[in-house]
């Protein structure tokens, strides 16, 4: 692709910016967390009603709410491949996290705000601002005539609770998700600046466990030293779960695995995950070592009685939720059978145990030796000016196992605007506009250059 090509997209996209600025604000206005506990349905009706609509515009020829198993609107569209050209399925979410405690963000989280050349706002950038890089590639080629390769649609609205309705769309109808590339836009670069393609995904294997050793509480003053402690009993039983080094130690799992691509440097990881000084970093093996090719157990949860307001009181029960994180290679389910074993062998002092199995998400590993793959390539490195890294990332999309069995001759990549600095499900997350600009270039160089291919 010509330097020429790539300042006439540019052009168009750097045009676009301030409109889409405004609609990502309307985007994220939308409070689409999929829990209507939390929020109204009508939230994310809206926003998929939005993006359904937006994509209309860009010159998508027919697209859809389709309701998924689980409630959730998936928006689906769909415009034909010229003769000959391949066709490419564009994918994101319009999905949420929900805000969490709204005092610690600097701004109201359903509100766009702009600090510093930063968008901040839930959603800026996982994933909505993805979104918008799809809509600004789209509309950068509309000016030169109809699409040049087949374009489809997915943009669902419950990945961040599983996505198990677009999971069971896939299984249902593939034909839906029939393409020779596949884009998903729910990743990022290892820093705003550098392109990066994703190459491997960690699966997951989540459980809730529930320990018990009385019948209720009782008086620490009259009890306390012969009667069991749940919520002791339950530290205890957490710390079998790491060594000395930090490693995940689950019995039968391997924890010695090594990456072997790009590696993660220590300095801008403290800096990347906020690390507090003297802080040492887990794991006996490197950063990238721990956080792409190797399992790793978090503690993300924890019911027990608040400092504020207890009681004099020994704990009958307490609980844990633990997000188990699975790299490529292991089965997660195998992992979670793994981890209720270690459980239930390492609970102390006889509690009484019982363990709740949440829906396990597969790792992934791409193939990135095809001709789709150099021509994303080749376009992100005209769009940013660097050579492409290649990275891990430790969080999961079990959607793209789903797909790559679904489509298995499909190329599938990953991209997207979430760098370090987005600060994703936490308060405050943002995005910088720069890396929306620059994505959506390169994907609109991507979807050129693939019309030159033959189809497969």
């Amino acid at each position: 692709m010509s330097g020429a090509d790539t300042e006439l997209i540019r052009s168009r996209i750097r045009a676009q910016m301030p409109t889409a600025r405004g609609e990502l604000a309307t985007l994220v206005g939308f409070r689409s967390v999929a829990d209507p506990r939390q929020f109204p349905v009508e939230e994310c009706v809206g926003a998929a009603t939005w993006v359904r609509d937006a994509f209309l515009a860009a010159g998508i020829e027919q697209a859809d709410l389709v309701e998924a198993s689980d409630g959730s609107l998936a928006v689906i569209g769909h415009s034909p491949a010229p003769a000959g050209a391949p066709t490419v399925l564009l994918y994101s979410h319009y999905d949420v996290q929900p805000p969490g405690d709204e005092a610690l963000w600097t701004s109201p989280p359903f509100v766009l705000t702009e600090r510093d050349g930063r968008w901040y706002g839930r959603g800026a950038s996982d994933c909505k601002g993805n979104v918008l890089m799809h809509l600004l590639a789209l509309r950068a080629l509309r000016p030169d005539g109809p699409l040049p390769v087949g374009v489809r649609i997915v943009v669902e609205g419950s990945e961040e609770i599983g996505g198990a309705g677009l999971h069971d769309l896939v299984a249902q109808r593939p034909d839906v998700f029939a393409a020779d590339m596949i884009v998903i836009g729910d990743c990022g670069n290892v820093e705003a600046g550098q392109p990066t393609l994703t190459t491997s995904l960690r699966g997951i294997a989540n459980v809730v466990v529930h320990v018990e050793t009385l019948a209720g509480q009782v008086h620490s003053g009259v009890y306390g030293g012969a009667a069991p402690d749940a919520l002791a009993a339950l530290v205890r039983l957490l710390n079998t779960l790491r060594d000395e080094h930090g490693d995940t130690v689950v019995d039968g799992l391997d924890s010695t695995a090594r990456w072997g691509g790009v590696p993660y440097p220590e300095d801008r990881f403290r800096s990347d995950a906020g690390v507090l000084d003297g802080v040492s970093l887990l794991s006996s093996g490197s950063v990238a070592d721990a956080v792409w090719a190797r399992p790793a157990l978090s503690v993300v949860g924890l019911d027990a009685p608040p400092v504020v307001g207890s009681a004099a009181a020994i704990v009958p029960r307490a609980s844990a939720r633990l997000n188990l994180r699975v790299p490529p290679g292991l089965d997660p389910t195998v992992a979670q059978d793994a981890l209720v074993a270690h459980l239930e062998a390492h609970v102390p002092w006889g509690a009484h145990l019982r363990v709740e199995r949440e829906s396990v998400g597969e790792p992934f590993l791409a193939a990135t030796d095809g001709p789709g793959y150099r021509a994303l390539r080749a376009a992100l490195e005209a769009a940013y000016g660097r050579e492409v890294a290649t990275a891990g990332e430790g969080g999961s999309i079990p959607l793209c196992t789903a797909l790559q069995r679904a489509v298995p001759n499909a190329e599938i990549a990953l991209i997207g605007v979430e760098e370090p600095r987005c600060v994703i499900h936490a308060p405050n997350e943002s995005v910088d506009p720069a890396e929306i600009e620059n994505l959506a270039v390169a994907e609109a160089l991507l979807l050129r250059a693939l019309a030159d291919r033959p189809e497969t």
